[in-house]
């Protein structure tokens, strides 16, 4: 029996992720007060789509309470959605984005902060929040997909759908700097035209990658090996 029941895991992890964007969107910040405010930041969205998703799996749980041990057909039929739609949305969006902005925030900062982060930003945003932002949301999507099971979609379909949110983001940055002038990230205003297509690639080549690295990790969390059934079953 696990120390902490994973719905209280969930709750838990849910009322960060609130505190986290209360925290974020208070920030006096001149960056938000320009065209696309905080929507024009990845690390932003991904806080919404991580906070979408476990208020869902909380959603979940809360139903599952209510409903059990009944025998209303239309209330399990609801609630199979509800838990396809959690599928759906931590195999294409809270992990493999989840990861991207861990793993390209701290790349990039390690190599040059000054590229995704620069120091000024040290003056409002606080550590911890930093942190809350761009480290936490890795352990936290773990946790989540090593407590619950999750059925992936098709490959195919899976990566269809990341990839049409990693060119709908990168869209939304050029139209950004289309109507300002400025990128939303001071690397993109360092680097020519034909080195930003190559990095937007490159960008959307590793978000399918963190796709198929979820999936696989999450067979091997619950798949026994040579049976194809679920561990537990």
């Amino acid at each position: 029996m696990a120390l902490i029941p994973s719905q209280v895991l969930r709750m838990t992890i849910l009322l960060s992720y609130f505190s986290i964007l209360c925290h974020y969107k208070a920030l006096d910040m001149p960056a938000h007060q320009t065209y696309g405010g905080s929507w024009k930041f990845l690390t932003f969205i991904d806080l919404v789509i991580q906070a979408v998703f476990f208020a869902v799996c909380v959603l979940i749980d809360v139903s599952s309470l209510l409903t059990k041990g009944g025998e209303n057909r239309e209330q399990e039929r609801q609630l199979r959605k509800l838990i396809s739609l959690r599928d759906w949305l931590m195999a294409v969006l809270a992990f493999p984005v989840g990861a991207f902005v861990v793993f390209t925030f701290w790349s990039l900062y390690l190599y040059d902060r000054e590229l995704v982060y620069p120091k000024l930003l040290d003056n409002f945003i606080p550590q911890w929040l930093n942190h809350g932002m761009h480290t936490t949301v890795l352990p936290f999507i773990i946790i989540e997909m090593r407590t619950t099971h999750h059925r992936y979609p098709d490959r195919s379909c899976g990566l269809a759908a990341v990839c049409s949110f990693g060119v709908g983001y990168i869209l939304w940055t050029c139209w950004v700097h289309h109507v300002t002038g400025v990128w939303v990230y001071p690397i993109l205003e360092r680097i020519t035209p034909l080195a930003r297509v190559l990095f937007f690639s490159a960008l959307t080549a590793v978000l399918c990658i963190f796709y198929v690295l979820g999936e696989i990790l999450n067979s091997y969390v619950w798949y026994k090996p040579h049976t194809g059934k679920v561990k537990g079953e």
